[in-house]
């Protein structure tokens, strides 16, 4: 049995002929991401062997071999990762965990259940989590259950990246694999623990003080995070093994002996709990008029509200928004270029993350970059180059944009708009009557309404309509924290949300393609 030795981490397996570099790295605990779940068609595992650059998911071993990992840990370190919102609205402090002292001990209340008992007076010390679990990143916020205040927050990569990208790939991934969801759970339990003792440490309280965790997530990532099999997600018809609006055990949090998880409501398999987030920071269903509500990420979610009755859909855009299946892609970390622009006279301007030299591209600058190709003519309404044989457009000498690059930003931005305009056709809402757009999440943040426009993902009757208000998951986990009475409201109004499906919208299809044009 030839022998695989990871050089950077001095760790060693020995395996079975034609077993694949990335099998021998998670069989020995190396990490090597792959997005596309050893698809091999991201790139993004590319590892050194005998001096060659090689993709592990696709390589081989028949031999003894040496692989050197690159390190991305610096890279990662830097991600930008948006933690909050620009919507808020006040509500009373009435936390489901409550304390009562008497008689020497504190009794731990959930609700009017009791949870435990502690010695001595502790009732000044109860303490939550809100943790917006996205497919891509981890936002924590630690809050004082007695008082509202936000003592602290954190933010990581998922760390399941690793193991497939988006939303799709990742439940194939659990569905699949050997201990799939055992591998997910774990890695999301250690990301967890990181965030848990820094919030901590930075607050300065003990971990036993800390008695509920809101679990905000796509309806797949709360699977994933309670050790869940999420495998009924990906295929018909497409049930979820999580309610939502219930408690879980804590146990493997490393919190209170008492604490439990709190997942709020899910509206469908693939409109989740940070949709309802969404909705509760925003105060959706109480907005008079037309609004419609998207997230825009790897799993395309939106809700249309109109004089509050809620209409809700879903679809896969996929990974080109997170730069992840993009030839000089990568996540949102230093020397990623996130504004580009093309002037009257054709120079190029781009701005990069932290001011450094352009490395790649993440999702902002893509869209960017393609819709400014787009609107000079660079690339015509097909998504082809418009002079003849050009395969690629340079940025810098290192950084470039392909033809496949493009295709794979009109595949998602196609999904998206195609999925808005049946939501719309379905509910028989014309554009013009869409008073307000709010695009929600870290990545949708950090757009422009100019390039939304300009690549077609928006119509162009919602010009000067468009706000973005950033991490609605998060801040309206931290809503359900702080107020119970929100839990049962807002299973109210979830169950009331009309779910459209668009694989039974009449002509999808064509209305996909017809939207993958710029």
């Amino acid at each position: 049995m030839p022998t695989v030795r990871f050089t950077r981490e001095n760790r060693e397996i020995a395996v079975a002929d034609g077993t694949t570099i990335l099998e021998a790295a998670r069989a020995v605990g190396v990490e090597i991401e792959s997005p596309c779940n050893a698809v091999g068609t991201c790139g993004k595992c590319k590892v050194r062997v005998d001096g060659a650059e090689v993709l592990a998911c696709q390589t081989s071993v028949t031999r003894d071999t040496d692989v050197e990992v690159p390190d991305n840990a610096e890279q990662n370190a830097s991600v930008r990762i948006l933690t909050g919102s620009d919507v808020a609205f006040e509500y009373a402090v009435e936390p489901y965990i409550t304390k009562r002292f008497a008689d020497g001990e504190t009794r731990v209340f959930g609700g009017d259940l009791p949870l435990g008992v502690e010695r001595g007076d502790t009732t000044d010390a109860v303490y939550g989590i809100a943790l917006d679990i996205g497919t891509t990143t981890l936002v924590a916020e630690l809050i004082d259950l007695k008082t509202g205040a936000k003592l602290a927050s954190e933010s990581l990569l998922n760390p399941q990246t690793a193991f497939a990208q988006d939303v799709l790939t990742r439940i194939h991934f659990a569905s699949e694999t050997d201990d799939g969801v055992a591998i997910l759970h774990r890695a999301f339990l250690a990301a967890f623990g990181d965030m848990r003792d820094k919030l901590t440490a930075s607050a300065r309280i003990e971990p036993r003080n800390i008695y509920e965790v809101v679990f905000s997530g796509n309806t797949a990532m709360l699977h994933m995070a309670i050790g869940v099999d999420p495998a009924p997600l990906g295929k018909f018809p497409y049930n979820s093994n999580v309610a939502g609006g219930e408690h879980v055990h804590a146990d493997a949090l490393g919190i209170s002996p008492f604490g439990v998880i709190y997942l709020p409501p899910i509206i469908s398999a693939f409109v989740g709990a940070d949709i309802t987030s969404g909705i509760l920071a925003t105060r959706l269903e109480q907005r008079r008029g037309t609004t419609l509500f998207i997230d825009i990420g790897t799993n395309g979610e939106m809700v249309l509200a109109s004089d509050g009755r809620l209409s809700a859909t879903s679809t896969a855009a996929g990974p080109a928004f997170e730069g992840m299946n993009i030839t000089c892609g990568m996540r949102a970390g230093a020397g990623a270029i996130e504004a580009f622009h093309i002037t009257d006279d054709g120079a190029i301007t781009y701005s990069t993350i932290g001011n450094e030299p352009a490395v790649g591209i993440c999702g902002s600058g893509l869209l960017d970059i393609v819709a400014e190709l787009a609107r000079t003519g660079v690339v015509d309404k097909g998504g082809r180059f418009a002079e003849k044989g050009v395969k690629s457009f340079e940025i810098t000498e290192n950084v470039h944009l392909t033809q496949k690059d493009v295709r794979q930003v009109q595949l998602a931005k196609g999904a998206i708009r195609a999925g808005l305009t049946a939501l719309l056709a379905q509910l028989e809402v014309p554009e013009t009557a869409v008073d307000e757009v709010l695009i929600a999440g870290s990545f949708g943040y950090h757009l422009r309404e100019s390039s939304l426009l300009n690549l077609g993902l928006l119509p162009q009757s919602f010009a000067g309509n468009v706000r973005f208000v950033g991490n609605t998951s998060q801040s309206g986990a931290a809503a359900y924290l702080l107020s119970s009475a929100f839990r049962g409201y807002l299973a109210d109004v979830t169950a009331s949300v009309d779910k459209v499906e668009l694989s039974n919208a009449p002509g999808f299809e064509k209305l996909f393609i017809a939207s993958l044009g710029f």
